[in-house]
This record gives C-alpha cells, sequence and structure tokens, in this order.
C-alpha cells in the first residue's frame, strides 16, 4: 500500500482538482474545529470564503455572540494595554475627544431630521454613535477592572484585621 507523502503547498493550477481539495479540506477543517469544540469545551467559530464568494461556516454557539465576545476581548485587550503603558486614570484628552463626539452626535440631530436625512448622513450618525458606545464600554469596563481590584485589596487587608483582632 503506497504511503501518503507530504503536500506541496502551492496553488493547484486545475480548476476542477482546486475544487475538489478545497471542498475535501474544507470538510476536515470544520471537523477539527468540531472535535475541539466538542473535547475541550471551546467556543469556537469558523467562517470560511470559497475562491467562488460562497460563505460557510461552523460555530459551536451562536457566531453573532462568538464575534461579540471576540470584539469585547479585542476592546478589553486594548484597553488593558492602555493601563499598561502607564495610563492609569482617565486622560483628560479621552474626555475631550468623548465629548467632542457627544456634541458632533448632538449637533448633528438638532440640524438633521432623521426622516429626511439621506443615508450617507445617516451612516455618519451611526459612525459616530458606535464610536462613542465603544469607548463608552471600553471606560466602564476599565472602571470595573480598577473597581474590582480595588476592593479585593481592600477586602484582603480588611479581613487580614479581623483575624488579628480576634487572635
Amino acid at each position: 500500500m503506497a504511503r501518503r507523502g507530504r503536500v506541496q503547498l502551492r496553488r493547484i493550477e486545475d480548476k476542477a482538482s482546486r475544487q475538489v481539495r478545497f471542498s475535501k479540506r474544507r470538510a476536515g477543517l470544520f471537523k477539527k474545529a468540531f472535535e475541539l469544540a466538542l473535547l475541550c469545551d471551546a467556543e469556537v467559530a469558523l467562517l470560511v470564503f470559497s475562491p467562488a464568494g460562497k460563505l460557510y461556516e461552523y460555530s459551536s454557539s451562536s457566531i453573532e455572540g462568538t464575534y461579540d465576545r471576540y470584539d469585547r476581548y479585542q476592546q478589553f485587550a486594548g484597553a488593558r494595554r492602555d493601563l499598561n503603558e502607564g495610563s492609569t486614570s482617565i486622560n483628560s484628552d479621552e474626555n475631550a475627544s468623548i465629548h467632542s463626539r457627544l456634541r458632533d452626535i448632538t449637533a448633528w440631530s438638532l440640524q438633521n431630521n432623521a426622516d429626511e436625512s439621506d443615508a450617507n448622513q445617516l451612516e455618519k450618525l451611526e459612525k459616530l454613535l458606535t464610536n462613542a458606545l465603544r469607548d463608552t464600554k471600553s471606560k466602564k469596563m476599565l472602571a470595573k477592572q480598577n473597581g474590582e481590584g480595588s476592593r479585593s485589596r481592600a477586602n484582603s487587608s480588611g479581613s487580614r484585621g479581623q483575624e488579628e483582632g480576634s487572635a
């Protein structure tokens, strides 16, 4: 029986062979994603676009939920990176930026009626609101993280004091 060798990693020139290989590899990839989710209790989301542009997807839960979780993680990681770089409190520049965005949103809403606005104006408003919401969520996560850290330190020092007093 002939043993399979290593597959050369280069583009397959024959279109039919390429499509067959894509289908087989895609099936294997989806099988591995399923196994990873099942065996390791991992949350897995997989999106594959074929060369023809067709979408294939797999998710161990919901794709939207997994993407939202990923997005929150990215925001949290960015906020944590900022915190580690020496920004321990909210920057006045960041506050000014948020206030500026909110002023832009307020000015836009006063000047324009949403029912009479065109798609470009509504898209601009949507971007402003999305950015403001993202920044607000990031600040909220930082505040929670900083609050929990200080509370846990206070609780641990408080419990030591009680133990010493009772001994």
